[in-house]
């Protein structure tokens, strides 16, 4: 992805982030994802049915970096399958450590291609992802 389109996507999500805003629903998981070496603190809210992700919300305090990664994340995962989604992450992952990873799932996530060169910069990427991984793993045990 072109870096100045990069810096748009990012800008964007960051300015106008999707689905920002508290969720008080017991069918909602909730999961708080924080960096304790800067502001970011995120409640992160997950809405499975039948293994597939319906609906994601966030709230909290975050940099831009966090709050466009998060909103990108909702806007990738949401109607996905529970593992299409870790495939998305673990993609997602594998990029911000410059690992191999498939381009074509990324979509807008492609904004953070380069994120690994800036390595504090990369946890506030990530922070979202482990988020959701931890609200997908208590989503499973309980499906156990």
């Amino acid at each position: 992805m072109d870096k100045e389109l990069g810096r748009e996507i990012i800008l964007e999500h960051f300015s106008h982030p999707l689905n920002k805003e508290e969720v008080n629903d017991s069918k909602y998981l909730k999961v708080n994802s924080n960096n304790p070496n800067c502001i970011d603190n995120l409640n992160i809210y997950l809405l499975i049915e039948d293994n597939i992700i319906k609906d994601i919300k966030f709230m909290g305090e975050a940099c831009a970096i966090s709050t466009s990664s998060t909103s990108i994340m909702i806007k990738n995962l949401i109607g996905k399958k529970i593992e299409d989604a870790k495939e998305y992450i673990n993609n997602f992952n594998h990029m911000c450590n410059e690992e191999e990873y498939d381009e074509d799932i990324l979509n807008e996530g492609l904004a953070f291609q380069d994120i690994y060169k800036q390595s504090n910069r990369k946890n506030c990427a990530l922070l979202p992802y482990k988020g959701i991984l931890k609200a997908l793993e208590e989503y499973e045990k309980k499906s156990d």
